[in-house]
């Protein structure tokens, strides 16, 4: 075979049996948060207000506040005041020692723990999917104005911000 038909041959076999091009596909924007469970109810919070998941630090009982307020933990050289989130708002905590995990909340430069159920890790939801809160409990309808849809299920939105500065948050005193 001629150098020129070998050529001719191998182009058309390359053609033949080549992928083609991939299809230019639309990007989806998407919302990521962390997943967590609360008195039996999945929910999710944005992701910039969750800066450290933690199991249960060795906390310090600090006399004269509500029941919800755990105590006080030393993570890391900072001072972290941890809550029992289920307490706070009159939730069934449906979590044992071992699945329970405290999210670490910063705001203002204050670090506040919140104690959960357990941690289903990082959630992402297409923007497109967001509805709603739909039903919550009362305690958390203050919390919770926005829910994303996936696979039939709805994952409410919590607001850490707006909880930490809630006046009912704020009033620890006994």
């Amino acid at each position: 075979m001629m150098p020129f038909a070998l050529l001719q041959d191998m182009e058309s076999r390359s053609r033949r049996f080549a992928a083609a091009l991939p299809q230019q596909v639309e990007a989806v924007s998407t919302w990521r948060g962390i997943g967590f469970m609360l008195g039996g109810n999945q929910y999710v919070a944005h992701m910039s207000e969750v800066v450290e998941i933690l199991q249960l630090p060795k906390v310090t009982r600090v006399p004269g506040v509500t029941s919800w307020v755990l105590g006080i933990a030393n993570v890391r050289g900072r001072m972290v005041s941890v809550m029992d989130l289920n307490g706070l708002l009159d939730l069934p905590s449906r979590g044992n020692w071992r699945s329970q995990r405290v999210l670490v909340i910063e705001h203002n430069d204050v670090l506040t723990g919140l104690l959960v159920d357990a941690v289903l890790g990082m959630q992402s939801f297409p923007v497109d999917r967001e509805i709603p809160a739909g039903e919550v409990p009362e305690a958390l309808s203050g919390f919770v104005t926005r829910s994303f849809d996936r696979d039939g299920r709805s994952w409410p939105v919590m607001q850490f911000t707006d909880l930490i500065e809630s006046p009912d948050f704020l009033n620890i005193a006994v």
